[in-house]
């Protein structure tokens, strides 16, 4: 027997009623807190934190890749000036 058909009883989204769909978030809602804890609740002031703390990390990161990549190209333009001032020199 199919479920798609004319005469079919299912429910879905659109057929729900604003009211009771806001209850049944109301619900898991609250399940949510008596399972996870009050304290241990996510909210949207601790993602925000979150997402600064892992900005401020990334920039961190970036800020040592940078200083890694001038701390090579100055060993490197180390490297060659000393190169230079051995070839200019005469050779005795």
């Amino acid at each position: 027997m199919s479920t798609t058909g004319p005469n079919s009883t299912a429910l879905g989204l659109t057929t729900i009623s604003r009211t009771v769909a806001s209850l049944a978030v109301g619900v898991v809602h609250t399940l949510e807190r008596a399972v996870v804890g009050e304290g241990r609740m996510r909210t949207a002031r601790g993602n925000a934190w979150e997402a600064v703390c892992a900005d401020r990390a990334r920039a961190d990161q970036r800020a040592e890749l940078d200083r890694l990549v001038a701390e090579l190209a100055a060993a490197r333009a180390t490297v060659r000036d000393r190169r230079e001032v051995r070839e200019s020199q005469p050779v005795s």
